[in-house]
């Protein structure tokens, strides 16, 4: 945005110039006081329906052009009050990732810092920070984690409205639950596959045809979370990964775990996995889910006879039909083996920036 504001005032005495015209002969053409002309020259008076027709007699051109002038010189004239009150606001950056949220291309980097929160705001949606921190912050401190947290809320904001903003912009059909029931256990193959990009296209498309709009979205610097889930409507769900564990036993059970919260939970509440969460029973519910979806119960107790070697890690994995490092997780989570044994055969996602 420019430093500068042009009144339609310097418009008019350019005319004026190159017409040889004095302000004087200008006001008696127009049939405008002398002190009325003076005060359109320094943008002190605007441009009315009725001084747009005179002058575009005059001076040439249209009335809507005069109109436009003088309503393109209003709006900056706004804005740049509006930015200036913004930069009074600018501590409120700090709270928020900047540097990953330019880098992510999020946001524009400003050096202007009332232009700066002017285009966070917009990122988020809202007209204020006080209205960011009702719609945002608020919530969040629900799922305070600890001390620390309260540091971290707009790193978490921040990578929530992102994940928003991709989840809106997903085709889904309406939510059907049975339907989307029904493809988890075919998703549950996928963590055979060590591309990313192959399984991530094939659970997007398989997720929206069933009204569940899924993203990945990297987690940008104090965002903890894991995943999240929250209803956009009451006909589509959005399930939001961060990213943040690159390991595959990490990520899917982050998946399952969040499908679940959608298929046992009510379409009002909010998960965001990794803080806190507000409903001890339903993560421990969506935790049961995912273990059992991933691992099902009828092969567990056969657990403890598989830590003993990779060999029969890899064989147990394969008659189930899941990846090896899903098993290792899950051994490791149930203190069968310790987390230092077998990540190996874990498979590193390698994510596109």
């Amino acid at each position: 945005m420019p430093d500068w504001i042009s009144p339609p005032g310097e418009t008019i005495e350019d005319l004026l110039d190159e017409r040889g015209w004095s302000k004087k002969d200008f006001s008696e053409r127009i049939g405008l006081s002398p002190k009325h002309v003076n005060e359109l020259i320094h943008g002190r008076a605007a441009i009315s329906a009725a001084v747009a027709e005179k002058l575009s007699i005059v001076l040439g051109s249209t009335a809507e052009f005069w109109l436009s002038r003088e309503a393109q010189y209003q709006a900056a004239l706004e804005h740049c009050s509006v930015r200036e009150s913004a930069a009074e606001a600018s501590d409120w950056l700090r709270e928020l990732p900047i540097r990953c949220m330019k880098k992510f291309g999020w946001i524009r980097g400003c050096s202007d810092k009332g232009e700066q929160v002017l285009e966070c705001l917009s990122y988020f949606g809202v007209a204020s920070v006080d209205l960011w921190r009702q719609r945002y912050q608020n919530p969040l401190t629900a799922f305070r984690a600890s001390g620390r947290f309260e540091k971290k809320c707009g790193s978490v904001a921040a990578w929530l409205r992102q994940g928003e903003l991709a989840a809106t912009e997903v085709d889904c059909a309406a939510f059907d639950r049975a339907g989307f029931r029904s493809v988890l256990g075919d998703l549950r193959s996928l963590s055979n596959e060590p591309k990313s990009e192959v399984f991530t296209h094939t659970v997007r498309e398989t997720c929206a045809q069933h009204g569940v709009a899924v993203v990945f979205v990297p987690a940008p610097q104090g965002c903890p979370a894991s995943g999240a889930t929250r209803w956009l409507t009451s006909s589509k769900a959005m399930l939001l990964l961060s990213l943040r564990h690159k390991s595959n036993d990490h990520l899917w059970f982050s998946f399952f775990h969040e499908a679940a919260h959608i298929l046992l939970h009510g379409k009002k509440m909010f998960f965001i996995d990794g803080l806190d969460g507000l409903n001890e029973e339903a993560e421990e519910e969506a935790n049961h889910f995912a273990s059992n979806l991933l691992i099902p119960s009828v092969h567990t107790s056969r657990l403890a006879r598989v830590k003993r070697s990779k060999r029969a890690v890899i064989d147990f994995a394969a008659e189930i039909g899941v990846a090896p490092g899903v098993v290792v997780g899950r051994l490791q989570k149930e203190g069968l083996i310790p987390y230092s044994y077998m990540n190996d055969l874990k498979v590193r996602y390698c994510w596109a920036e």
